[in-house]
């Protein structure tokens, strides 16, 4: 296997990798510093949004969409480059909200982790959806701390990580956002899936934190391959000028703050891979 290429150095706290016009856009949550990066390294910021955690994702009109977990709300970023409110999240959850997936009708699912991490006992989180129009419900709850998102091509299931129940997770999406038929995807054995993305052969790479590596698993939950890295890897994405380029967002765990000497150790590497991203239908 091809050996890591490091693209980016310098992130706090790396996440939500998605591959939108030519770049790879990443969320660093330590900095609150939404950032666009090229294929020859060249960065710039594009948002700042003072919160910790954020992450996005695009609707099928070109508008990016941001979680807002300080804001207790869903941002839209509009041509002109305002922010604006796309939904009011407060009433659903008082706890952080963290990833989100967008289907090609324009709704977006957004997990919910359920209680403060580092303050709390653990407790199950929920999946909440936001319709085009803005309107936001819960679809899912007792999801053991929902993270990484995916929406298959053809935009009938979503598939989930539950990173404290080391699984993947899968439902059937209905044209309003409603989720039925839950049920495992993959379970991971000792993994903890964090960020996810999905491939044009139905294949699901997860990012794993205290494993160091990215995997690439089948539904049933066969390993097609593993990314070995020196530290924790948070989030992946395929992208790049024919799809076929795993971007992986790693940091080493006790450094997530960025405030350790020697200052941040975050990074975004890139590692061919077997099949493209998948293709909104």
């Amino acid at each position: 296997m091809t050996e890591p290429r490091i693209l980016m150095t310098g992130l706090s706290f790396g996440e939500s990798p998605r591959w939108h016009d030519d770049r790879l856009w990443v969320c660093d949550w330590g900095a609150q510093e939404l950032i666009a990066v090229d294929l020859d390294g060249r960065s710039e910021v594009v948002e700042r949004v003072p919160s910790f955690p954020f992450c996005i994702d695009w609707l099928p009109d070109g508008r990016l969409l941001i979680v807002n977990a300080a804001a207790g709300a869903l941002q839209r970023r509009e041509p002109d480059g305002a922010i604006v409110t796309h939904a009011d999240l407060s009433g659903l959850s008082r706890y952080p909200w963290n990833d989100i997936a967008v289907d090609g009708r324009g709704n977006a699912f957004v997990g919910n982790i359920g209680f403060n991490m580092g303050e709390e006992d653990f407790r199950p989180g929920i999946l909440a959806v936001v319709g085009p129009d803005g309107s936001a419900r819960q679809v899912a709850d007792d999801v053991a701390f929902p993270n990484g998102m995916a929406v298959t091509p053809d935009g009938t299931t979503l598939i989930l990580a539950e990173s404290y129940a080391n699984r993947l997770t899968a439902f059937d999406i209905a044209d309003d956002g409603s989720l039925s038929n839950r049920r495992v995807w993959a379970a991971v054995g000792d993994g903890y899936p964090d960020g996810i993305c999905l491939d044009a052969e139905g294949a699901v790479w997860y990012a794993d934190v205290p494993n160091k590596r990215c995997v690439r698993v089948r539904e049933g939950g066969e390993v097609l391959q593993t990314v070995d890295l020196d530290r924790g890897c948070f989030a992946c994405a395929l992208g790049g000028p024919d799809g076929r380029t795993l971007f992986v967002v790693a940091n080493e765990w006790g450094a997530a703050s960025g405030t350790d000497a020697g200052g941040p150790k975050g990074q975004v590497l890139t590692v061919p891979a077997p099949a493209p991203a998948a293709a909104r239908q």
